[in-house]
């Protein structure tokens, strides 16, 4: 079999020109779930890794660690069927919708994000009242229930 075919050809040059880059030649790629809208990662894409995941429908990252491609899944089985990509506004960032199979996370956690969210509290902030608490989520006490008598 050759390879070498599909190593030559480069990503549409439309498309590379529509990119902007960090200074090492790197742009933010958002997996989601496609059906669900479910934030599933943040991974790095260079012009090769859009190529692989636009020419092959599965999921190529760029790691900044190990300075490699990877596509997700290869070793771990939880892969990620691309269903459409888009550049945003901008071109600093790609939306991958994908098909994930099983976790998204290195961790093991269906996302990069479950169990992972920071208190929305501050002097500067007021507490939300808008909506009801989830169950998942410590109940905010009050503007009322803090403040005392004195």
């Amino acid at each position: 079999m050759d390879n070498t075919a599909s190593a030559e050809v480069a990503l549409d040059p439309a498309i590379a020109q529509r990119l902007k880059k960090t200074p090492d030649g790197l742009v933010a790629a958002i997996a989601q779930q496609h059906d669900t809208g479910e934030v599933l990662m943040l991974g790095w894409m260079d012009e090769e890794a859009l190529r692989r995941t636009l020419a092959s429908g599965r999921a190529t990252y760029y790691s900044r660690s190990r300075r490699e491609y990877w596509r997700k899944g290869d070793t771990s089985g939880h892969i990620q069927e691309v269903r459409s990509v888009a550049l945003d506004c901008d071109g600093d960032a790609l939306l991958v919708q994908v098909d994930q199979t099983g976790a998204a996370c290195h961790t093991g956690t269906r996302t990069c994000f479950d169990g992972r969210q920071l208190p929305l509290s501050g002097p500067d902030r007021p507490a939300r009242t808008d909506r009801p608490a989830r169950a998942d989520e410590p109940a905010t006490p009050t503007a009322k229930e803090t403040t005392t008598d004195a």
